[in-house]
C-alpha cells in the first residue's frame, strides 16, 4: 500500500510538469504559425559545398539525418523546428584570392537558389519581409541570402550590386580576417574601424535595401558603421559580451547603440560564443596540441605523431571539454533583451558552421522550439517571444526597405533636377 500511495504521489508531482511542457509547446506552435521563425544564419550550402562537392546539386536534401559525420540541417528537421525563413550564408574562404571569393560566392549564390527549383513545395525564395510573409502564409521556408565577408565584393560596389540584384539580403562587413577596408574582431587591426571605401560599402547596402551585418567585425567597425548607416544593422551571429567576453560578442554599450539604431542581435550557438568556460578550454586545447606538436623543431613530441596523438588524448581526459547547454544561450537573449530591449534580439544560430559541437539541446534546426519554449518558462510573453522568432527581423527589413525606396527618390529627384534648364 506505501508502495502504490508513494507511487501516486509521484504521477501526481509529475503530472502538472507534463501538463506545462503540453501548455509550452501548445504556446510555441501557436506563434510560430502567426510569426515565422527566422534564423539569421546557417552554413548549410558551404557544408554541401565541402562535403558533397559537385554531387550538392542532386543530393537528395529530404533526411540527411543519418550521415557521418552528421549534418545540422535538412528539410525533415526544417519542418519539426518550425521553421520559416532562412538566411543561407553564403560564405567562402577569406583567404581565397579576390576574383576567386567572387567566383565561388556566385556558386553558392546559385545553390540557394536552385533549392526553391528543386523543391518548390518546401522552399521560396524571397529578398524582402512580404515575400517571407507570403512564403509562410503558404506552408513554404523562404530562403534569404547572407554573403558572409566583405572580401567576397573584392573592393567593388558593382560587384555588390550584383550580389543584390541576384537577391542577396545582407552583407557581414568582415569574417575572420582584416580586410583593405575593415578591421575582423578576431584579427590584427588595420584601419582602426572603417575606412572611407569601408563607409560607402555601407551607405551602398542602404541604397540597395541590403543589411549591413556586423558579425565577424570589430568593435570600432560597429561604432563606426552605426554612425554611418541610414537604416537598422543587424548581427547575424552573435552573443553578449557581458556573459562571455569574445570579441565576437556585442558589449553592453554597443547593445544600447544598436536600440537606438532600431536594429537586432541575432544569438550565436556556437559554444567558444556561448561559454567562457569553454572559450577558455577551447585556447587551453589548442595550446596543449602546439605545445606537443609544433613543427617544425618545438614540440615535446615532434616528429612523434602517434604519441603526439596519445599524450593529447591523455590531456583530454584529465581536461574534459565543459557542457554548454541550450539555458546558456537562453541566458545570451535574456541579457540582451534586458539590455537593448526585447525589440532588438533575435536568433541565428551558425548552424552546420561550427561542426558537431553545439550546446545540449540545440543539436540541430529542428530544436528551435525548445529555446522558445525555455524562454516562456522563463516569463517571456507570447508576443516577446514572437518579436525573438521573427518579428524583429522583419521590422528590420522592412526599415531597410523604406530607406531604399527613399534613397531612390532622392537620387530620382536630384536627377529630375539636374535636367532642368
Amino acid at each position: 500500500m506505501r508502495a502504490m500511495l508513494l507511487a501516486a504521489g509521484a504521477l501526481l508531482v509529475a503530472l502538472p510538469a507534463s501538463a506545462d511542457a503540453q501548455d509550452d509547446a501548445a504556446r510555441v506552435a501557436r506563434v510560430l504559425k502567426a510569426t515565422p521563425l527566422i534564423d539569421g544564419h546557417n552554413d548549410w550550402p558551404e557544408a554541401l559545398r565541402e562535403r558533397e562537392g559537385e554531387a550538392r546539386w542532386t543530393t537528395d536534401l529530404r533526411d540527411l539525418g543519418a550521415r557521418t559525420p552528421a549534418y545540422n540541417t535538412d528539410i525533415a528537421r526544417l519542418r519539426r523546428g518550425k521553421v520559416g525563413a532562412q538566411f543561407w550564408s553564403v560564405w567562402v574562404s577569406p583567404t581565397l584570392p579576390g576574383k576567386e571569393q567572387v567566383e565561388q560566392t556566385l556558386e553558392q549564390i546559385d545553390l540557394v537558389r536552385s533549392l526553391p527549383e528543386r523543391y518548390p513545395d518546401t522552399f521560396a525564395l524571397a529578398r524582402t519581409a512580404a515575400d517571407v510573409r507570403r512564403a509562410h502564409a503558404a506552408g513554404r521556408i523562404a530562403c534569404l541570402i547572407g554573403v558572409e565577408g566583405g572580401g567576397q565584393i573584392d573592393g567593388s560596389l558593382s560587384v555588390l550590386r550584383s550580389y543584390a540584384a541576384l537577391g542577396a539580403g545582407y552583407l557581414t562587413l568582415t569574417h575572420s580576417l582584416t580586410i583593405d577596408w575593415a578591421d575582423s574582431a578576431t584579427d590584427d587591426p588595420r584601419h582602426g574601424g572603417l575606412t572611407d571605401f569601408g563607409r560607402k560599402v555601407v551607405l551602398e547596402l542602404n541604397r540597395l535595401g541590403m543589411l549591413v551585418d556586423l558579425s565577424h567585425v570589430s568593435e570600432k567597425v560597429m561604432r563606426d558603421a552605426l554612425a554611418v548607416t541610414r537604416a537598422p544593422v543587424i548581427f547575424s551571429h552573435s552573443g553578449a559580451r557581458a556573459l562571455n567576453d569574445h570579441p565576437r560578442n556585442v558589449a553592453d554599450d554597443v547593445l544600447r547603440l544598436v536600440a537606438r539604431n532600431g536594429g537586432v542581435v541575432m544569438v550565436d550557438y556556437s559554444p567558444p560564443y556561448v561559454s567562457d568556460a569553454y572559450r577558455r578550454w577551447s585556447a587551453d586545447s589548442l595550446a596543449e596540441k602546439a605545445r606537443l606538436n609544433s613543427p617544425p623543431y618545438n614540440g615535446l613530441d615532434i616528429g612523434q605523431p602517434e604519441k603526439a596523438a596519445r599524450d593529447y588524448a591523455s590531456w583530454l581526459a584529465t581536461h574534459p571539454a565543459p557542457t554548454v547547454t541550450l539555458a546558456q544561450v537562453a541566458d545570451h537573449v535574456d541579457h540582451i533583451a534586458r539590455v537593448a530591449g526585447v525589440d532588438h534580439v533575435g536568433l541565428g544560430s551558425d548552424f552546420d558552421g561550427v561542426g558537431e559541437t553545439l550546446p545540449q539541446g540545440l543539436t540541430d534546426v529542428s530544436t528551435y522550439p525548445a529555446l522558445l519554449a525555455e524562454l516562456m518558462r522563463r516569463g517571456w510573453s507570447d508576443a516577446a517571444v514572437a518579436k525573438l522568432a521573427g518579428g524583429n527581423v522583419l521590422r528590420v527589413m522592412e526599415a531597410a526597405e523604406r530607406v531604399k525606396a527613399r534613397r531612390r527618390e532622392t537620387s530620382q529627384g536630384a536627377a529630375v533636377a539636374a535636367s532642368r534648364p
